[in-house]
């Protein structure tokens, strides 16, 4: 079994094309919410997106919206969000028995920044996901490591206990970096309920959309930080395989996942359609914070990042 430290230490010569000054931006902090696995057809695809009321009708007019974000690696949980952190692809096992190849945007954040661990939180519904918190890399293991919140006994909990359990850490502690991830349309689908698959979607929507009103109603994060809204893989479509009750190979569904951003240095009511992928987020949350990141898969997004004055 393994044993996460709290925090960690060790530096590494990083990408220069990363290294950009914090002052170029007004954001202060990053929040990257994970909703794990619902589909596309379900979600920003559907014809009237009926399921997702709140982030498409509300929330996406203030931000930017990706209609065509994948996931270009393995299409499975622990490797989404891996991906997600690592800004690179590589096969993980999906029971949570290994670290992550390379260390996390959050493990670089707390080396360069020389914060106090709790200033860096991941914040999950799987309790797997703790391994995020950690790498296998020699000379980051065990260092700089965020602090996690994922549950007790190894059981998955209600996503709206995790979101109570993130704005508390929020309000707490006040971070400046955090994952947040939500199990439930994931969790519904792999039980073959589909009408429990919808209406976790609704309900993650509304978790977000309750996160996004305690950030503007807090001052340590009203105006000052960036949400980041996506998802770790999509799942089959019908009449492939066992259509949305499951995922993790090369199909279009599986891939195409979306991207919401909000925050202060983001065009409002802008929709992208170039391609950009999971591997790209590590990278943009670093260029946003001001910290250095090391080359891997993906690359800041442009159409997220302006020049600064």
């Amino acid at each position: 079994m393994l044993t996460l430290p709290s925090c960690s230490e060790s530096p590494e010569e990083m990408h220069p094309a990363t290294l950009l000054a914090k002052s170029n931006y007004d954001t202060e902090n990053v929040i990257v919410v994970v909703i794990d696995g619902p589909r596309f057809s379900e979600t920003w695809g559907h014809p009237e997106r009926q399921y997702i009321p709140k982030m498409a009708e509300v929330l996406a007019p203030q931000g930017t919206f990706f209609e065509n974000f994948n996931n270009e690696g393995h299409t499975r949980t622990v490797s989404g969000h891996s991906a997600i952190t690592t800004g690179r692809y590589f096969f993980m096992a999906n029971d949570g028995s290994e670290y992550p190849k390379e260390p996390s945007f959050l493990q670089h954040y707390l080396q360069h920044t020389e914060q106090a661990p709790d200033k860096a939180w991941i914040v999950s519904s799987k309790p797997k996901l703790n391994i995020l918190a950690d790498t296998r890399r020699l000379e980051w293991r065990g260092r700089y490591n965020p602090y996690y919140n994922c549950g007790k006994g190894g059981k998955k909990r209600p996503d709206a206990e995790t979101l109570s359990q993130a704005m508390r850490i929020l309000r707490d502690k006040e971070p400046h970096l955090m994952l947040l991830q939500f199990l439930g349309p994931d969790d519904r689908a792999h039980k073959d309920d589909w009408t429990g698959y919808l209406q976790s979607i609704q309900d993650t929507d509304s978790l977000v959309f309750q996160l996004w009103q305690f950030l503007q109603k807090n001052e340590a994060y009203k105006d000052k930080t960036a949400l980041l809204v996506t998802n770790d893989h999509g799942r089959h479509p019908t009449g492939h395989k066992d259509g949305f009750v499951s995922h993790g190979d090369n199909c279009r569904e599986c891939r195409h996942i979306s991207l919401l951003a909000l925050g202060p240095d983001f065009e409002r009511g802008k929709v992208v359609s170039g391609r950009h992928d999971l591997s790209d987020i590590a990278p943009t949350v670093a260029a946003l914070m001001g910290f250095s990141f090391p080359e891997g898969d993906g690359s800041p997004i442009p159409d997220l990042l302006h020049p600064g004055p």
